[in-house]
């Protein structure tokens, strides 16, 4: 990531652009599809939505409000004041925009409804993500804890969510609740994915004899670089270089051309990463 990229990605602009966007997105699927059908979006808001359904006191989005407030005490003490006031910034946003919002979703099926509310959500979420902040609420914890011990966001989501249909089951029908389930489930699928749009690579390991002709031309026609692994054969315990390559989409088939042109007989295997972090490619996200 070149000194101007970088200083882009972390500035005020790019980070609240992100933010109002998928806070935006998020209001509109909360109120078009969530808000019709009764469903507990999960996380802080389907706390929120369950006390509005189950009482009628206060509206969704000022309930979510208030419980946001101990989330921000423990964001401020383990992540950033940074952090804090981005994640305050989508909470606001979500909050108010709920007022005024209004953009009728009409999906009469409870199940399509589920799975285009999960979709939805889980893009906008992880739009959100990808800034500097949060979406607040429960979303806090999860970065707290993927910080800490590099647990997923998408799974923490599902599993804080999964306690809380458990709770749900017993208050409310069991359609509905496994309707919300299953919109949920998709939509941590969604934030993972949002995530990972534009960090994923492709690891490549090239098993062959004529390894450093392979990673000559890697550097001349794909300008990258590779790494060489010494490795022994089991079979005949002779010694042999596994090339290590990191590759986008788009070059992965020029790659493979390259590598079978030198050796048809090579070994070429491909592993999806969820993140490449450093050299050059994307840098550590400093909260």
């Amino acid at each position: 990531m070149t000194g101007k990229k970088r200083k882009f990605v972390y500035s005020v602009f790019w980070n609240c652009g992100l933010i109002i966007a998928g806070s935006l997105i998020q209001t509109v699927v909360l109120k078009g599809i969530a808000a019709p059908h009764q469903f507990i979006p999960g996380g802080l808001f389907g706390i929120a939505s369950l006390i509005h359904y189950q009482t009628n006191w206060l509206n969704p989005g000022f309930l979510y409000l208030g419980l946001n407030i101990p989330m921000f005490i423990l964001g401020y003490i383990f992540v950033s004041r940074r952090f804090l006031w981005y994640s305050a910034l989508s909470m606001l946003v979500v909050s108010l925009s709920y007022q005024f919002i209004n953009i009728p979703i009409q999906i009469d099926n409870q199940l399509y409804a589920a799975i285009v509310f999960g979709a939805v959500l889980g893009v906008g979420s992880g739009t959100v993500l990808r800034s500097l902040g949060s979406n607040g609420g429960a979303d806090v914890l999860a970065i707290i804890l993927n910080q800490k011990y590099n647990l997923g966001v998408g799974k923490f989501s599902f599993g804080f969510n999964l306690t809380l249909y458990l709770v749900c089951i017993f208050s409310m029908p069991a359609d509905l609740v496994i309707a919300s389930m299953i919109a949920v489930f998709i939509a941590a699928q969604m934030i993972d994915y949002t995530l990972s749009l534009f960090s994923q690579r492709k690891l490549v390991f090239v098993v062959s004899p004529q390894s450093e002709a392979i990673a000559d031309q890697l550097m001349s026609h794909l300008k990258i670089g590779t790494t060489m692994v010494p490795a022994v054969g089991a079979y005949r315990r002779e010694a042999k270089t596994v090339l290590m390559v990191v590759i986008n989409n788009i070059q992965l088939k020029r790659l493979e051309e390259i590598v079978f042109t030198v050796d048809e007989h090579a070994l070429f295997i491909v592993e999806n990463t969820f993140n490449v972090l450093g050299s050059t490619f994307s840098k550590r996200k400093l909260y």
